[in-house]
């Protein structure tokens, strides 16, 4: 196998990754996410686990595709644009799950879901921001500049 070979089929981690804005957000995500799913399990509430549990899936699975540098390799998605969207999605349905949440609890770990999720819906809004505030769609930043000062 040649070393060109041997390069494209090796999937590096990249640790730098974990170390950015954006890997600490997505850690923190998924620790807050988990955090909610223990307390929504606690209390039992189907409806509040379900939720939990895909945002926590869609989230782990998008920390991998960062992680795995897989973004580079499956190029038929423009994949900061899907997180933004996945982030703002969150972040307006963990807002109306949380306020549900808190105002119709009847076991505790109900109401601390509530608040782990309304924590969750502020860094999902940081994350959305931070992600919109880096995406260019077809211009470079210098050229865009240079057209907003004309």
């Amino acid at each position: 196998m040649s070393e060109d070979q041997d390069e494209n089929s090796t999937i590096n981690v990249d640790k730098a990754f974990l170390k950015s804005t954006r890997g600490i957000l997505k850690v923190a995500e998924m620790g807050t996410l988990l955090a909610a799913f223990v307390c929504f399990s606690v209390a039992s509430v189907p409806k509040y686990i379900t939720a939990t549990v895909l945002e926590l899936l869609i989230t782990s699975l998008l920390l991998l595709l960062y992680m795995l540098k897989l973004n580079k390799r499956l190029t038929f998605f423009f994949w900061p644009l899907v997180d933004v969207f996945n982030s703002a999605f969150a972040a307006v349905y963990f807002i109306v799950l949380s306020v549900m949440a808190l105002a119709l609890y009847t076991v505790t770990g109900a109401l601390v879901g509530g608040i782990f999720g309304l924590v969750l819906a502020g860094l999902m809004c940081v994350d959305t921001y931070t992600l919109f505030r880096k995406i260019t769609f077809n211009n470079p930043r210098s050229m865009t500049r240079n057209q907003g000062s004309n």
